[in-house]
């Protein structure tokens, strides 16, 4: 075959066309056209909404791989925390049933124990409301005036308390009056017990107006009292109720010379400016009741 018969034309593949840079700028001036006349004219607004509503499927099986993993992680959340509080409420109820059990069997140690000792349910002894009429005036005795006497049921050795705790004892009785030795007299003593130790004391006055103290005498040496303790009547004496406020520890030392410590506690009752005042009348023991009370 001749050579001048041959095509010498390129073939189809590598036919030259237009350049990709060239289409690239015209379809983004073409772009930038139809954006603008769709913000002037609106005329997408048709075709977007069509195209909207012929997506709306796609979206939904689309969204709901992502919304199955959403309840699903939301589910074992809330499973894992309902089982973390049923877990707790379990441990609770164990604690719960645990206490009552020890209530219960405490209850019953106690009925026990009474009808073992034989002891009877103590009857609260009742009170007499008085007003302080005036301070004694002896130095060397203190003490007040109370405006209730014998013929209000006032007899001799009432314990008095003030609104806070023992406030003294009846010492004389007269007809409308009655005079009450404060608990801070030397010779005044009252059987008490440090309710955190549990331990029992005789607390005497210090006989101090100014600054009114109670002393623990013949208290060891290595004894576990502490400043703060609460001290309240132990009843031991039969004149007291026991679990009447007393005082306050407020010094715990060493005695000079002496082989037990020197523990003083501030009294519960406002020795100095008690105004209105309960006198508690027991029940006699020879069965007789208490006398009426009656007005002068």
């Amino acid at each position: 075959m001749p050579l001048g018969t041959v095509d010498r034309t390129p073939p189809p593949f590598f036919k030259q066309g237009t350049p990709a840079r060239t289409k690239l700028w015209l379809l983004s001036a073409l772009a930038v056209l139809l954006m603008v006349v769709d913000a002037r004219l609106q005329w997408a607004a048709p075709v977007r909404s069509a195209l909207a509503l012929a997506l709306t499927p796609v979206q939904w099986v689309v969204l709901q791989p992502v919304r199955a993993l959403q309840w699903a992680g939301h589910y074992f959340t809330t499973l894992e925390a309902a089982q973390r509080d049923a877990q707790e409420a379990r441990a609770l109820l164990m604690q719960q049933a645990e206490r009552a059990g020890l209530v219960e069997y405490l209850a019953q140690e106690n009925r026990a124990l009474r009808r073992l000792l034989q002891l009877r349910e103590r009857s609260a002894p009742t009170a007499l409301a008085a007003e302080v009429l005036h301070v004694l005036p002896d130095p060397y005795v203190p003490g007040v005036v109370i405006d209730r006497g014998r013929l209000h049921g006032v007899s001799l050795g009432a314990p008095v308390l003030d609104g806070f705790g023992v406030l003294g004892q009846v010492t004389r009785v007269y007809p409308a009056t009655s005079e009450v030795t404060l608990l801070i007299h030397r010779q005044l003593a009252v059987p008490v017990l440090n309710t955190r130790t549990g331990e029992r004391h005789l607390a005497y006055g210090t006989g101090q107006r100014e600054v009114p103290a109670l002393a623990l005498r013949f208290v060891p040496l290595h004894t576990p009292t502490e400043v703060g303790d609460v001290l309240v009547t132990s009843g031991l004496d039969g004149v007291y109720p026991p679990g009447l406020p007393v005082g306050t520890i407020s010094h715990v030392g060493t005695a000079g010379g002496e082989g037990f410590a020197d523990v003083q506690a501030q009294p519960a009752a406002r020795v100095g400016d008690a105004q209105h005042v309960l006198v508690l009348r027991l029940p006699s023991t020879d069965g007789q009741p208490p006398a009426p009370e009656s007005r002068p």
